[in-house]
């Protein structure tokens, strides 16, 4: 066990952080806007120094053959190595993988888009809704970091025109029609450290913690997904804590995303 990892355990057993915080305190939260002018949507997220930038690219295609009359979301994710010293190049690894998963399951369960609204014509083309998150700056939080950004260029995306032969123009503005989007889900992980559960870790609390609980709420505060990782388990106690914090806390950060 790392030093570190144990004075960090034993401030926790104390009702303590190293930063002062409240255990069900985040870090100051920033959203920026539009930072990607080419894609239809994009959102820039600080949580603390950790940034996350995502992007919405949208072009036509073909429906899935059991879903014919709805679009398609494909959520994928690129931890840099000039992010973190331990993300290294090369194909995705497991933690860009789950993060990637994460998002796209709180997307889909939360029913955030309307998918039918993104039909064009049933069984031949539909709107594909690309979320691409990448990583710029990992201080701990990835998780909750790549679901806001997420959710906030989904928020602000638009529709790109379609040329003649109804493919995607890139060269033409693009229109002010908004994504048919139905809730803004937001993910809240519960990290626990020792015996006590805390909320935005720093990567040192991240290091530091044995399990957490990723609970992913929309806005009219019901449930939509749920995701354990760490190598220890949870109690009830510690599920329904996590529980009550993602629906108190989405709903603070949920009125940052305009």
């Amino acid at each position: 066990m790392k030093v570190q990892d144990e004075f960090i355990r034993r401030l926790a057993s104390q009702g303590k952080r190293a930063d002062g915080r409240k255990f069900d305190e985040t870090r100051k939260i920033e959203i920026i806007e539009r930072p990607i002018e080419k894609a239809e949507g994009s959102a820039l997220v600080k949580i603390g120094r950790t940034q996350v930038i995502a992007g919405v690219k949208l072009d036509v295609g073909e429906p899935f053959p059991d879903r014919p009359d709805e679009g398609v979301l494909m959520t994928g994710s690129e931890f840099s190595p000039i992010s973190y010293a331990e993300f290294e190049p090369g194909p995705p690894g497991k933690e860009s993988i789950e993060l990637a998963r994460v998002v796209d399951r709180g997307i889909r369960e939360a029913g955030a888009l309307d998918m039918k609204k993104l039909c064009i014509k049933k069984g031949e083309k539909v709107w594909m809704v690309f979320v691409d998150i990448n990583i710029l700056d990992n201080y701990g939080n990835l998780l909750d970091a790549a679901s806001i950004a997420a959710t906030a260029a989904l928020s602000n995306a638009v529709f790109p025109a379609l040329d003649k032969e109804g493919r995607v123009d890139a060269l033409a503005p693009k229109t002010k029609k908004k994504l048919p989007l139905v809730f803004k889900p937001i993910a809240c992980t519960s990290y626990k450290v020792g015996d006590m559960l805390l909320l935005d870790p720093t990567i040192d609390e991240e290091n530091a913690s044995t399990a957490r609980l990723t609970v992913t709420s929309r806005d009219d505060g019901n449930l939509c997904a749920m995701q354990k990782g760490g190598i220890d388990g949870l109690t009830t106690d510690d599920v329904m804590s996590a529980v009550e914090t993602s629906i108190k806390k989405g709903k603070e950060i949920r009125k940052l995303i305009k």
